[in-house]
């Protein structure tokens, strides 16, 4: 079996358009989205709407929670919080109530996926640190958790020492745990524009992450188009 995961869209249908086109073209059996489909990005509606075109598996992110009024926007960075003010007069009652009904975690397939962590995602934590990663993997009890939310494609490995990796393909070792964060679609900050998502192959025991070129212009212009601070549009470009 192999899944797409993707998540971190951010309002980008330009970079989420090209990275489905990827996925058909590598030929995933099933999708999964790991939240934050709105927020940064000009095009919130459009990417709600595609991402439900695909009936897949989909979990909350802490920008979509922000858009819809359950996540207090005060400890986000002026350009965030500008962007979810304005998201939030963009989405219809009908964008809200999905997005309202999106879960925190999911078991999928001896694997399980969140939008931050497995330690208290409701309160949508990163993984970023070697501490961190050891908070989900005392919650963890599969091989593998598959995360988004630091838009960074970063891997922990649950050695001693704990070791970690930014490799593209990462073996999934089914006596140990592994938490890989597979990136984000449309907004990354690894200072690499491409979009990014991961592929789980179940049968190999593999995560690959792939890196997909869009029309990154096309993309700030449209934020600056609606009026959106012109720092999220050069955030796209420079990949941070």
């Amino acid at each position: 079996m192999r899944y797409a995961v993707f998540g971190d869209i951010h309002g980008n249908l330009d970079a989420l358009e090209a990275v489905l086109a990827e996925i058909e073209r590598l030929g995933a059996d099933a999708l999964i989205c790991l939240g934050d489909i709105v927020g940064y990005g000009a095009e919130p509606r459009e990417c709600i709407a595609r991402v439900r075109e695909l009936e897949c598996l989909t979990l909350a992110g802490n920008h979509d929670h922000a858009a819809i009024g359950k996540l207090d926007v005060e400890f986000f960075n002026p350009f965030a919080r500008e962007a979810a003010m304005w998201t939030r007069e963009e989405l219809s009652d009908e964008d809200r109530d999905y997005l309202a009904s999106l879960g925190f975690v999911e078991h999928v397939d001896g694997f399980a996926v969140a939008h931050g962590s497995l330690h208290g995602p409701e309160l949508f934590n990163y993984v970023q640190s070697i501490h961190d990663a050891e908070l989900s993997l005392e919650a963890l009890d599969k091989p593998l958790l598959l995360v988004g939310h630091t838009h960074v494609p970063l891997t922990f490995f649950d050695s001693r020492p704990m070791t970690y990796s930014m490799d593209l393909e990462i073996p999934v070792d089914p006596k140990s745990r592994t938490i890989a964060n597979v990136g984000s679609v449309g907004q990354p900050r690894d200072e690499d524009p491409r979009a990014c998502f991961g592929l789980y192959d179940t049968d190999d025991a593999q995560v690959t992450l792939y890196r997909v070129p869009y029309d990154v212009e096309a993309a700030g212009r449209k934020i600056v188009d609606a009026g959106l601070p012109e720092a999220l549009a050069l955030w796209l470009q420079l990949g941070k």
